[in-house]
């Protein structure tokens, strides 16, 4: 089998391409793709019947060119809507809930939020009462600060 893949060293390249681009699905940054594409430009050069060294430099050299001119507008255009998505905690703020139970004035209680429940104080340290709709504004922790909704 090695017989056959150092006479066949394009393959191998196709393979290291194929790996690059499953752990990608991974990450999402295309830091990985980057190589993928390294990996491209030295089956190239493997067809071309070129030495295993310079196979390998080739993949370096086009890994570092991807990286630096090819990733920046791929990630440039990806992110193009200029918005950025919230994620974990952040997600949370704005976010409208209910009471399960209730907020005690200077305590706290515990607030429903798409069908997680989270232990909550009330943002001007009044009573908010069990069934009331509230809004998250901040997030310490664990613990969410909320406001009544009008």
């Amino acid at each position: 089998m090695f017989e056959y893949l150092s006479q066949h060293l394009w393959l191998v390249w196709i393979i290291i391409s194929m790996l690059c681009l499953i752990i990608e699905l991974g990450s999402g940054d295309f830091f990985v793709t980057c190589f993928a594409l390294g990996a491209l430009v030295a089956m190239i050069s493997a067809l071309v019947d070129l030495p295993i060294w310079l196979q390998v430099i080739i993949f370096a050299v086009g890994s570092v060119l991807s990286i630096v001119f090819i990733r920046p507008p791929l990630l440039h255009a990806l992110h193009a809507s200029g918005e950025t998505r919230a994620s974990n905690a952040e997600a949370l703020i704005g976010r409208k809930g209910t009471v399960v139970e209730t907020i005690h004035a200077n305590g706290s209680g515990y607030v429903q939020i798409d069908g997680d429940v989270w232990k909550a104080v009330s943002s001007d340290l009044s009573q908010i009462e069990s069934g009331e709709r509230v809004r998250v504004i901040k997030m310490d922790s664990i613990i969410v600060t909320v406001e009544p909704c009008l």
